[in-house]
């Protein structure tokens, strides 16, 4: 299983990005997506999963995350971030639990995580 992101950089406040991350291995139009980073006295912190249907769950303080529709034939999925500010300062990974109609939100029912890609919001 590998899966690789992409896209982050260096944006000012109120800039957006767009993330993607590519994926092989695995079934991936059979399983969910996941997209995490750490944050501050948080630990990991879950932002979205992207489940097989396309359709998406994403926490309440995810706002301006928005989860663009997977790719199943580029087996890869996205994460548009808007309205980018300071605190949202963090490498950004993605993570799947690899099985079929699974998912996840925590380092321990993820399996398989990327390298993440870093996202800085500075002016």
């Amino acid at each position: 299983v590998q899966l690789g992101e992409s896209g982050g950089g260096l944006v000012q406040p109120g800039g957006s990005l767009k993330l993607s991350c590519a994926a092989s291995g695995f079934f991936f139009e059979q399983s969910a997506m996941t997209w995490a980073r750490p944050a501050p006295g948080k630990g990991l912190e879950w932002v979205t999963t992207i489940f097989r249907a396309g359709t998406a769950s994403s926490a309440v303080a995810a706002h301006g995350r928005i989860p663009f529709p997977r790719d199943n034939a580029k087996k890869t999925v996205y994460l548009q971030l808007n309205f980018l500010a300071p605190e949202d300062t963090a490498r950004y990974y993605c993570a799947t639990a690899g099985l079929p109609l699974k998912s996840c939100r925590t380092r321990a029912d993820c399996r398989y995580w990327g390298q993440g890609t870093q996202v800085t919001v500075s002016s």
